[in-house]
């Protein structure tokens, strides 16, 4: 279980939000909500352990992240507006150096499989450097549907995408849940899951 327990985000003089506590269980998502600037992102930052809270704490299996972020990692999928992309690779070659990061294995035809699927049909030899940003965007969301990390921190994951892929993308999230997973994610439309979910809205 991730647990959140009174955290709190300070960006120079300004407070972005303060004693914000939810808990995140298996076969659960949850939304996060917000205007802009209420620090949506930052609180992902912070749950993923890549930022520290200004108070509060984060808790992953009971032990608080800064006790063994190593092994946290391991079991997180974390989906940023960085995109973590090599451009000189190809986006197969990009899934693969992930992969091989994060300790799973994927075979070749899983990944061609989930780029076709997101609309990369023909692209995926290409380096990325030459693909637009709402492909890349793609290339980086193919991870949802090859790494089996129990815990997915998506910020944002249907922007930029048509119809059609952000119905995939629902799907990706829809499956894991239901299939014990946990996914934490941001954004500003409103879409159709399967599943345990719920929303946490923060004010600015």
């Amino acid at each position: 279980m991730l647990s959140v327990s009174d955290l709190s985000c300070v960006r120079g003089e300004k407070t972005l939000f303060s004693g914000v506590n939810f808990d995140l269980t298996a076969g659960q998502w949850l939304q996060l909500e917000g205007a802009n600037g209420s620090g949506k992102t930052s609180l992902l930052r912070i749950v993923s352990g890549f930022t520290p809270p200004a108070h509060g704490q984060v808790t992953w299996r009971g032990q608080p992240l800064a006790q063994a972020p190593d092994a946290f990692h391991a079991e997180l999928l974390y989906l940023g507006h960085a995109l973590a992309l090599k451009e000189e690779l190809t986006a197969i070659e990009n899934l693969q150096a992930d992969a091989a990061i994060a300790g799973r294995g994927f075979a070749h035809t899983q990944a061609v499989s989930a780029l076709q699927r997101l609309g990369l049909r023909g692209r995926t030899r290409l380096p990325v450097r030459v693909l637009s940003q709402g492909q890349k965007r793609r290339v980086a969301l193919a991870r949802l549907f090859l790494q089996n990390a129990p815990l997915w921190v998506l910020d944002e994951p249907f922007v930029a995408l048509d119809v059609q892929a952000q119905a995939l993308v629902a799907d990706a999230i829809s499956a894991h849940v239901q299939g014990g997973g946990m996914a934490l994610f941001t954004s500003h439309q409103a879409m159709d899951l399967r599943g345990r979910g719920s929303s946490y809205r923060l004010d600015a």
